[in-house]
């Protein structure tokens, strides 16, 4: 008998558990330079979901118009999502499947796509924001409402 995922889908694919990027992970829990951390552990989805989600904080003080910082946390925001789905590949994921947000390394790969929908959804690319909400809900239904978009 087939043993059920832990999202109920007696036929689904099983979860993708990301391997840790520990270094990575590491150098932005003590605080260094998310652009450091970035030009040192490129592959590392974290670093380049850091990067955007400080760059939108900056955009979100700076006001409602459409400035560096936002069209930069969207380049960031991508480069982790492209970054991300090299990792899911090389890790079983097909395209579709869980990803759960409970395993933290799969946050830096949510987090980018997080950070992907609210930067195109500030620069009124809404077809970019509702596939990253899709991609969101199919990785992991509870992901949206962690990362304040839901």
């Amino acid at each position: 008998m087939k043993r059920m995922t832990s999202f109920g889908d007696l036929l689904g694919p099983q979860p993708v558990l990301l391997p840790e990027i520990s270094d990575a992970e590491d150098a932005l829990l003590g605080k260094q330079d998310p652009v450091q951390v970035a030009a040192a552990h490129p592959a590392a989805s974290v670093a380049w979901a850091q990067l955007a989600e400080d760059a939108l904080d900056r955009a979100d003080a700076a006001g409602p118009e459409v400035g560096l910082d936002t069209v930069a946390a969207y380049a960031f925001a991508r480069t982790g999502y492209h970054r991300g789905l090299d990792l899911l590949r090389r890790n079983g994921w097909k395209g579709f499947g869980p990803v759960p947000w409970s395993h933290e390394p799969n946050r830096g790969f949510l987090r980018s796509v997080g950070a992907l929908a609210k930067a195109a959804r500030a620069i009124g690319e809404t077809e970019e924001y509702a596939r990253c909400l899709d991609l969101l809900e199919d990785c992991d239904p509870r992901a949206a409402a962690e990362l304040g978009l839901s």
